[in-house]
């Protein structure tokens, strides 16, 4: 398959290669010394990318399932790409959490010495499961596109995938809807102790994913007709319903808490809207990740406007973990803790360092050194002719 890739977007790759290489480097070398969150802000920009991949992984991998599952024609094309990105962004995922842990080394032990009673601990072994079919129906999907196979090969492979996006739908909407549920089962922090982030979470992963898969199909497919523009299409208007249903929860999450102008959560949910970073919320995440990619998406049109906006959607709703994870720790849980005790590590103000940025900057030139390999060598994309075009 050709590639479209620019100078400018080789650039962008070394830049953001580079500086995540000494980023690992420093972390490896003086772990979590040059981070910027405190004894009373553990988690920080790091955890926010994680939650922020993981959606993409399991977003990709639920839009397969509509193929593989359900059987929506339309979509069929993409069904190994969705896959192969659910794998990139979940290995993405995986290593930018295992950045944050305090000892790297010891992860291992999830495995050896579980506890049954810990949610963090079922998460790991959900994304083993998850990862171990995600491989296994990969290889059945691309093995389609590598050989002609038989009738016979072809229905026995239809009924394995098949079998495989059953079982994986469950376990997609368990582990990531599990990863809401571990938000909102920390009761010591009135912002995440909501039943709704469990479903916040999971609209969050469909719409990123689609929007994801919507711009690898744009920018990336090698055929050019009128099959890939419906396909564009088809594809434009789920990310549209999928960002109206995201636009929906949301109110709901702020606006219930909000309606009296009293409460905890009121006061954290004024400093999201309305604090030192209020522009985080309204100029990146509202107007370039909700009502630009609206209005373009809304109008149709070219399948560059719809790669556009899907691409804003991807990227914005970065800015929606961050507003998730931070606002929820940088507020005492008793009235003066803050000046009870004052050292460089007890402090409630948290920036991300340049540290911070640097490492997440290298997993995501890891995920798309991967995604591209996968590109260039894999097929990852039904050959035209085997594959049912939308009508």
């Amino acid at each position: 398959m050709r590639t479209v890739l620019t100078p400018a977007l080789w650039v962008l790759w070394i830049v953001l290669a580079g500086a995540g290489g000494a980023g690992f480097a420093e972390r490896l070398a003086w772990g979590h010394r040059l981070a910027s969150y405190s004894s009373y802000v553990p988690w920080g920009m790091w955890v926010a990318a994680y939650i922020y991949f993981i959606g993409l992984s399991a977003g990709a991998f639920l839009l397969s399932s509509l193929v593989y599952v359900f059987r929506v024609r339309a979509l069929e094309r993409v069904g190994p790409l969705s896959l192969f990105v659910a794998v990139v962004t979940l290995l993405v995922a995986l290593l930018t959490i295992w950045f944050d842990i305090g000892h790297m080394e010891r992860f291992w032990e999830v495995y050896a010495r579980p506890n049954f009673h810990s949610m963090m601990a079922w998460m790991v072994w959900l994304y083993t499961a998850y990862f171990l079919l995600l491989v296994a129906e990969l290889s059945l999907a691309l093995r389609r596109n590598r050989r002609r196979l038989t009738p016979d090969q072809l229905a026995r492979d239809d009924r394995l995938i098949q079998i495989l996006g059953t079982i994986g739908v469950p376990l997609a909407i368990a582990f990531h809807g599990g990863v809401g549920a571990l938000f909102a089962t920390v009761i010591a922090r009135d912002l995440w102790h909501s039943p709704v982030y469990p479903l916040i979470f999971l609209t969050g992963a469909l719409l990123t994913g689609g929007a994801l898969i919507t711009v690898a199909t744009v920018t990336l497919w090698p055929e050019r007709g009128r099959g890939w523009q419906d396909l564009v299409q088809y594809l434009s208007r789920i990310v549209l319903a999928l960002l109206g249903v995201d636009v929906l929860l949301e109110w709901a999450e702020y606006s219930i808490p909000m309606w009296y102008g009293v409460g905890p959560v009121y006061s954290r949910l004024m400093y999201v809207l309305f604090g030192p970073f209020w522009y985080v919320y309204w100029v990146v995440h509202i107007l370039l990740g909700v009502v630009v990619p609206a209005v373009l998406l809304w109008r149709g049109g070219t399948p560059w406007r719809v790669g556009t906006a899907s691409a804003l959607i991807a990227v914005t709703y970065f800015a929606e973990r961050l507003n998730l994870v931070i606002p929820g720790l940088v507020f005492p849980q008793l009235e003066g803790l803050e000046s009870a005790y004052v050292t460089a590590r007890l402090t409630y103000s948290y920036v991300p360092s340049l540290f911070e940025w640097q490492v997440v900057a290298g997993v995501v030139a890891l995920g798309a050194a991967l995604f591209y390999l996968g590109y260039r060598y894999l097929p990852l994309v039904t050959p035209q002719g085997t594959a049912k075009e939308v009508a």
